[in-house]
């Protein structure tokens, strides 16, 4: 109640005086919406619970809404847009130049009836805009069909293609339009809070404990509680969950605001509220529609990082979300904003993986709550979500107002901070929520459902376009918001100052320029004129010399802040780029503007690379400046083709130039590469041929300054890696490439979300555009079809399978080549059940036993990678040595009289680590030591005082213990120049033989000194290249069969049989693995008998003559040489294929770049093995 305050008596105190005179004349207005008399005369419901704010009296009309008793239901017609009328005319596509002439400012006769029907509701200041129900045309499009046939969607009016099945597309996008007209039906929020019978016995014990405490007075005990009970918005759950202690306290809280307000300087009325307890949260919080809050308690981000991102299995939490009816006393722009944060209590907490039904996986306060309605919304959206990478987007029109429904689902924990972000993104656009839900479901999907209506803006100042166009803009912009909900300039969008595509290209830029700014100086140019880059030693001295200089130039922070710096140049640089990405796929019907904010209040030229120089160098004040905002203009010159402005996209992908990059740096060049960017990581996939495999990896970080120095050298390690692959497929008909995913530092256990965003992204730019509206054509300044061929890495093994079937379910013809290393089910060919990277190594350790004559069961073996890992299990499997020590991730087994053969095969068939080897089979010499063991003595007397350290460093104790090391596992660098020496005593190599099994276990230059001090050593790139062997034929079968009969012939069936063509297909492949291994060890110890070079630099320089030789001939005229084709085709394709499908089909199915790659290869890797390295000019005639 409101009471007359005139009447009240000053008992002498004269705080309440003072109270009385502020309050007299603000304090009232907070109560004259719906209370008078000391009752509530809020809109209320039959049981005398209070209705949604949203609600309308039964005797205001719908607006603009017609009825219609076709189907029993209530539709909305489409709008007519007259410019002389309630709305602005329909916003048509237009020449990218002349884009900001767009109804940026709208003129004031066309807003004229809109201003008027709004001024005429001055008194219900939340209620929509009264006008007389329009009547709704469909507007008749004269225009010539556009010159592809398809006529696609205004603005206002999106027009699905009858019968369009659901988008096969990781994210799902609805429009709504003619064709699905998604009305709902029923007004209020689709939420039913179950009454709660003690409601009014509870209000009357609240307002006794707030009386006796005091603070309020005693006159305005019942009206502030019933306009908290009454006019916030808050259901019957809160009241039935909350205790009566809190709800005063809450009460208080908020009258104590009001209060205080009065003491503040610029008498501004700000309530802020927080209750956090441990399974459930309150928030209130002053809010004026249409503002994102960008200081203060920013209650939406606590949520977020608090709740929402950290959701997961039985910890999740459910959001409702409310804003009152009434404004604040004195605050006709200011509401509250009331948030109710609930831990998740689901009706079923472990379903099945693929369940949809909303009763099995809904949370029961949801279940109890939500109207069938909206349980029929969810349902349809879960159902579209569950079968998705991406989110579910949907709108639905609210009946009899203007009102619009969002509805959001997506994968928990893929889209982090994407609740509070959401509302920046509908603010820009001039829409405000009157409530929103987050709900939670146990089957690991979020769905959101937001209220948008139109902010109430004069005619004057109108800068928005109206709900009706405007929510198609904020429904496919959730998309971009999705990739990166929170990007580095977010406080640049959340004021308005950028829109969300200039802010999200910004970001991506700062990516790129913190990879590629950190320029090493004239130093480095000058060391690498001294030193020779083409010799293996000296370029790994420049990588580390390189790595060390990068940390001391621009740091990610010092970019960032530079950038912010010049948001005006941002614009520009944006403009730049969204004219030549951009694409306006249906003409004048283009009704996706997403490149452009039309908000601005002038005309932005479009400047040219001139230009755009010219306005950096006047704006900036100094050299780093310069060359930061330079770096713009680099990537965008790099770009060739961007998912951007991809409808539907989990993650942006670029298709980058390389030439951009130094040759000094980079001395290969590269041919191809993409730069992919999300919120969880950003990544890199680097190739050195237009056929090219390689496997992807990522990368994790203990912590941030390991995350630091991970991302100052994502790069380059990419770079290396490819590099070093390229060397590796020597063999084959594909070059080298590399895939590096690192993880940022706050998502180090999004693994999979990561992997499977980074796919979907780059395939967004290797496939074509099937779907309009959904996967749209994109700017392609590249113009060649490209086919990448991907493998497993570090935490990516148990992944391919889905990268396999997504890329069957995107519709590429290619999919069953997409990824090696696949299951068997799908045609893979596992390397480590069939010991293919093995296969290799032992070819190289045979083959030294064979020159040599060395009996293999008398050589002392060593070996790091235990029985548990892929290479070192077959390893043991296969050889027959003594072995005498084992290194593995559990410790370190050692037996001068060699180890129990029968436990070790054990071991190896079990995958176990050597801390299950049986030590009752030890000799008394023999000894095992556990990396969490310390203070243990040895049979020789030796104290070990750190297990772990003792396993780190055990392959360095040396002293004549071994003949032969086979590093099958460990860490890159394990031997490096300053501890080789620890290896060589009295200038001779401790250890006689060594074949690298693992990946760059040894550097280049403790290589060179092993082979110097008489070691024979053969490098990684030659010793393990059976994997890479293994997977081109896998793909070449994947290639050359069609789907039916790739999955009669490839794939192992599902009771486990295998296809006879497969076992034997698979025995070829061995076959060709040791063929391929053996004519290079031979060609390697013929050069180097001959030339005593050091068979590590030989390794690579037979593979750069193979590669260098291969690109040649591929250039050369002897491809259209018939006789000589087929003949070199017959012998380099394996001869189970040609018996089966035949050549002539299989040139027909495998592309021709593939073919000649092929062609090139076999030639190119026979002669090099055959003649060396430095044949003469006619050998390859003769």
């Amino acid at each position: 109640m409101v009471p007359d305050l005139s009447t009240v008596r000053d008992d002498g105190g004269g705080g309440f005086d003072r109270t009385r005179r502020i309050l007299d004349t603000s304090l009232a207005r907070t109560f004259n919406n719906g209370i008078t008399n000391g009752n509530a005369n809020a809109n209320t419901t039959g049981n005398g619970n209070t209705a949604p704010p949203n609600s309308q009296p039964d005797n205001q009309p719908p607006y603009s809404t017609t009825h219609s008793s076709e189907k029993g239901g209530f539709h909305s017609p489409p709008l007519r847009l007259n410019s002389n009328g309630t709305f602005w005319p329909p916003l048509k596509a237009v020449p990218l130049a002349s884009y900001y002439k767009l109804h940026r400012v709208p003129s004031l006769n066309s807003l004229t009836a809109m201003a008027e029907a709004q001024n005429e509701n001055r008194a219900h200041p939340i209620e929509l805009p009264q006008s007389e129900p329009t009547h709704i045309e469909e507007p008749q499009d004269k225009s010539p069909p556009p010159p592809n046939g398809v006529h696609n969607k205004l603005l206002e009016h999106v027009i699905r293609t009858p019968g369009r099945q659901p988008s096969p597309q990781p994210t799902h996008l609805s429009v709504p339009g003619p064709g699905q007209h998604r009305v709902l039906p029923e007004q209020g929020s689709g939420y039913v809070a179950p009454i709660f019978e003690g409601k009014e016995q509870q209000m009357e014990q609240v307002m006794d404990q707030i009386e006796e405490k005091g603070f309020i007075p005693s006159e305005f005990v019942e009206s502030e509680t019933t306009w908290f009970y009454n006019e916030l918005g808050i259901d019957d759950m809160y009241f039935q969950t909350e205790t009566v202690e809190a709800i005063v306290n809450h009460i208080l809280s908020l009258y104590a605001g009001k209060i205080a307000a009065f003491a503040r300087d610029d008498g501004r009325l700000e309530i802020r509220l927080d209750k956090e307890a441990a399974d459930h949260a309150v928030y209130i919080d002053t809010s004026k529609p249409g503002v994102s809050v960008t200081d203060g308690p920013r209650y939406e981000q606590r949520i977020d990082e608090k709740y929402i991102n950290a959701s997961v299995g039985d910890r999740s939490y459910r959001v409702e979300s409310f804003r009152s009816a009434s404004h604040l006393p004195g605050e006709k722009a200011q509401q509250l904003r009331c948030y109710f944060v609930y831990r998740c209590d689901f009706a079923n907490p472990n379903p099945g993986p693929e369940e949809t039904n909303l009763d099995i996986i809904g949370e029961k306060r949801f279940l109890q709550k939500a109207t069938q309605n909206t349980k029929d919304i969810y349902q349809e959206v879960m159902n579209h979500a569950v079968t998705r990478t991406g989110p579910v987007i949907e709108t639905f029109e609210i009946e009899g107002s203007r009102e619009k429904r969002l509805v959001i689902a997506y994968r928990q924990g893929s889209a982090m901070g994407l609740f509070s972000a959401l509302s920046d993104l509908y603010h820009y656009y001039g829409a405000t929520s009157s409530r929103k839900y987050v709900e939670q479901f146990s089957n690991g999907i979020t769905i959101m459902s937001i209220y948008l209506r139109p902010l109430l803006q004069p005619a004057p100042t109108m800068k928005h376009p109206p709900i009706e166009a405007s929510i198609h803009q904020i429904m496919k912009e959730v998309s971009l918001l999705y990739c990166i909900p929170q990007n580095k300039f977010q406080g640049h969008f959340a004021s308005g100052r950028l829109s969300l595509q200039e802010t999200i290209y910004a970001h991506c830029v700062w990516v790129f320029v913190g990879h590629f700014l950190n320029r090493l100086g004239s130093e480095y140019t000058s060391l690498t004129s001294i030193l020779d880059p083409n010799n293996s030693a000296h370029a790994e001295m420049l990588a580390k010399i390189k790595r060390r200089l990068r940390t001391e130039t621009f740091t990610s922070d010092y970019i960032l802040e530079i950038i912010n710096k010049y948001p005006d140049l941002v614009r520009a640089l944006y403009l730049a780029f969204a004219n030549t990405h951009y694409v306006q796929t249906r003409g004048e019907q283009d009704d996706f503007l997403p490149t452009l904010s039309y908000l601005r209040l002038k005309e932005d030229p479009i400047l040219d690379d001139n230009q755009l120089k010219d306005k950096i160098t006047k704006q900036v004040v100094n050299e780093h400046d310069d060359m930061v905002m330079t770096a713009f203009r680099v990537f965008n010159a790099a770009v060739l083709k961007t998912n951007f402005y991809t409808p539907t996209k989990v993650a942006l992908s670029f298709r980058l130039n390389p030439t951009f990059l130094p040759e000094v740096e980079y001395p290969q060049p590269l041919y191809g590469m993409f730069l992919v960017i999300s919120s969880e990581f950003r990544g890199f996939h680097l190739r050195f041929r237009d056929i090219a495999r390689g496997g992807i990896r990522i990368v994790k970080s203990r912590n941030k300054e390991a995350y630091s120095i991970n991302a100052r050298s994502l790069f380059d390690e990419n770079y290396n890696l490819a590099n070093t692959q390229q060397r590796k497929n020597k063999d084959i008909p594909e070059g080298g490439s590399k895939g590096v995913i690192l993880l940022d530092v706050h998502h180090q256990d999004k693994v999979r979300v990561a992997f499977e965003k980074y796919i979907d992204s780059i395939m967004d730019l290797l496939l074509k555009p099937a779907s309009p509206g959904i996967k749209d054509p994109i700017v392609d300044l590249h113009g060649q079809e490209e086919i990448l061929f991907m493998g497993p890495d570090e935490n990516t093994a148990d992944l391919v399978n889905w990268a396999t079937e997504h890329a069957r379910k995107r519709g590429a013809s290619w999919w069953k080549s997409f990824f090696t290393g696949k299951s068997p089910k799908l045609g893979g060919i596992p390397h480590d059940a069939y010991g293919m990277t093995t296969l290799s190594v032992r070819e190289y350790i045979l083959g030294i036993y064979r020159k040599l004559s060395l009996d293999e069961t008398n050589v002392r073996k060593l070996q790091t990678g235990g029985p548990d890992g892929d290479l070192g299990s077959n390893e043991i499997l296969l050889g027959r040595e003594k072995y005498t020590a084992i290194v593995d991730g559990a410790g370190v087994l050692v037996d001068p009289q060699g180890l129990d053969r029968t436990e070790l095969l054990r071991l190896a068939k079990k995958r176990a680590m050597i801390s299950e080897y049986d030590t009752s089979k030890l000799s008394s010499t023999g000894y095992r030591i556990l990396v969490d063991e310390s203070n243990v003595t040895l049979p020789s007397g030796e104290v070990v005082n750190n297990g772990m350290i003792f396993r780190n460093t055990f392959h360095l104790r040396g002293g004549n213990q071994f003949d032969i090391f086979v590093p099958c596992g460990g860490r890159p660098e394990s031997i490096d120049l300053g501890t080789v020496n620890r290896l060589i005593v009295d200038g001779k190599s401790t250890i006689p033989y060594i074949v690298e099994g693992a990946n760059l276990f040894i550097t280049q230059d403790a290589k060179l000194r092993l082979e110097k001090a008489g070691c024979i050593l053969y490098k990684d790139a030659s010793a393990n290249k059976g994997g890479v062997t293994s997977s081109s034929l896998e793909v070449l079968a994947s290639l050359s069969f069609d789907d039916q009969g790739f999955e009669e012939n490839m794939c192992i069936r599902a009771d486990g049989s295998v296809p006879t063509f497969y076992d034997a297909y698979v025995k070829e492949v061995q076959e060709t693995i040791k063929k391929n291994a053996a004519l290079e060890f031979e060609a390697i110890w013929r050069e180097h008998q001959q030339t005593r070079i050091a068979r590590s630099t030989l390794s690579d320089t037979l593979s750069i003559a193979i590669t260098k030789l291969d690109e040649e001939l591929q250039k050369t005229e002897l491809w259209n040489n018939m006789e000589l084709r087929t003949s070199v085709l017959q012998d380099a394709l394996p001869k189970l294929l040609l018996e089966k499908i035949g050549l002539d089909l299989i040139v027909q199915r495998v592309p021709d770049n593939y073919l000649r790659a092929i062609f090139g290869s076999y030639l190119a890797s026979r002669f090099v093995y055959e003649h060396g390295s430095n044949p003469s000019q006619f050998a390859f005639f003769e």
